[in-house]
């Protein structure tokens, strides 16, 4: 290379490297805020359940866990609908479209009449609120999966596309915050009787300012792919006979890693936080509140170091690891960490299935997006990681809830293993560690 390419060379390069994180910065935001709304409902639950049931209905609690359960069916839906609609029309508009519905449900829940004042309406209404949010995140995590590692440059791939779960998991930090600040100000029944409705609030309005910013991004999608699909030319993109008939391998595989990573995810991060806050009940709920705020935080700044490990050592590489820590240390967090009455070693017991949680979170977005041709991407990660959570992740703190109830909590331990189990068999024989993928415009 002359001495005058060089200068040019390395300039190009900065300068892409600044466009693709203004673009992942952006794209994240976005993430942050719609999976905001998705925690609060995790985080305020036990704050909120006696405004939409009867406080004297003993099966409460299983209510609405059942309603978060609920949402998981939607996702498969809103994954078709806005991977389609991303595929075809790009991405950044359907990530528009996706925060609209998450923050008119968000301000819908927070105004929502109680019990006491509707009846049953209310928990109706709350179901068909969370319901539209299941099918809205549906379509945000496929999409902004896409869109986060299209707009990753070769090379940071691992690393950029990390910042997908770090707002993910960022989303949930924030739910957390946002109780220990209502609980520095108010007591447990203030923010049950209206404390809940702000927490909401904050969602909506954040999602809004969000909108805004979206609309900024940078378009992943080829506008000759978009200008065909809108001609009509384009047929096989964001098709589903496309993906099920010539696209099926990738979309196996695709649920396949995400079974035992949704378990995972699911039972360690809202199911372990539960157990935390169960723990610590009582007059001790501000250091429960800090223990899950301190290890969720933690969780989070463990996405960018296992994105760049990935870029160094492989996606596999990091899966592997998963997979085996999860077999092997599942069963032990699901029935110790319930136990813990010790701030400290409560936090070490969780810290450590995040640890081993982070070889799955932090590159599921890239390893699916890598799977799939441009024109089903967006369609391909969306759905396959929809149907997989709906089954495996959605379901797990329902389940949890029911195996407390009736005695069962070793039974449950055995189940997540198992499917983390079935997900590491895919990682060690169907996965290769690096080479040549379809965001490189190559086949693996």
């Amino acid at each position: 290379m002359s001495t005058t390419t060089a200068p040019v060379a390395a300039v190009t390069e900065r300068a892409a490297l600044r466009r693709s994180i203004s673009n992942t910065l952006k794209g994240s935001a976005g993430n942050l805020v719609e999976w905001y709304d998705v925690y609060v409902y995790s985080v305020f639950a036990v704050y909120f359940e006696s405004q939409f049931f009867s406080a004297a209905d003993k099966n409460s609690t299983i209510y609405v866990w059942a309603i978060f359960a609920a949402t998981f069916l939607m996702r498969p839906i809103g994954a078709w609908y806005f991977g389609r609609f991303a595929d075809r029309y790009g991405r950044r508009r359907a990530l528009t479209v996706s925060v609209t519905v998450m923050a008119a449900c968000s301000f819908l829940i927070a105004i929502t009449p109680t019990a006491s004042q509707i009846g049953g309406a209310a928990a109706l209404i709350l179901l068909f609120a969370r319901l539209a949010q299941g099918f809205a995140t549906g379509g945000e995590y496929g999409t902004s999966a896409t869109y986060m590692s299209e707009a990753a440059i070769p090379g940071r791939r691992g690393f950029l596309s990390s910042f997908h779960y770090v707002t993910l998991v960022g989303g949930h930090v924030l739910a957390q915050l946002t109780l220990l600040g209502m609980l520095l100000l108010w007591d447990k029944p203030e923010i049950s009787a209206w404390g809940w409705r702000i927490a909401f609030g904050i969602g909506g309005v954040a999602a809004i300012v969000v909108f805004w910013l979206r609309r900024s991004m940078d378009e992943s999608l080829t506008s000759d792919s978009i200008e065909a699909a809108k001609e009509g030319r384009a047929k096989t993109s964001g098709s589903m006979y496309e993906l099920f008939v010539h696209q099926w391998r990738p979309l196996l595989l695709c649920f396949l890693i995400t079974a035992g990573g949704t378990v995972a995810f699911y039972t360690y991060s809202v199911n372990g936080p539960k157990m935390i806050q169960s723990a610590f009940a009582g007059n001790d709920v501000m250091t429960g509140t800090v223990i899950n705020l301190g290890v969720l935080t933690f969780l989070m700044l463990l996405q960018p170091v296992g994105g760049w490990l990935s870029d160094i050592v492989g996606r596999k590489s990091l899966l592997v690891f998963f997979g085996v820590g999860g077999v092997l240390y599942s069963w032990y967090m699901i029935t110790q960490l319930p136990q813990q009455h010790d701030p400290l070693m409560a936090f070490l017991v969780l810290a450590v299935g995040f640890v081993i949680l982070t070889g799955y979170t932090s590159i599921n977005a890239v390893v699916k997006a890598e799977l799939f041709p441009t024109h089903v991407r967006a369609l391909g990660v969306g759905f396959g990681y929809a149907m997989a959570n709906s089954l495996f992740g959605g379901t797990a703190p329902l389940l949890y809830q029911g195996a407390l109830k009736t005695g069962h909590v070793d039974t449950f331990a055995i189940y997540v293993t198992a499917v983390i189990a079935v997900s590491l068999v895919v990682y060690v024989f169907f996965l290769k560690n690096k080479g040549p993928n379809w965001l490189d415009g190559t086949r693996r």
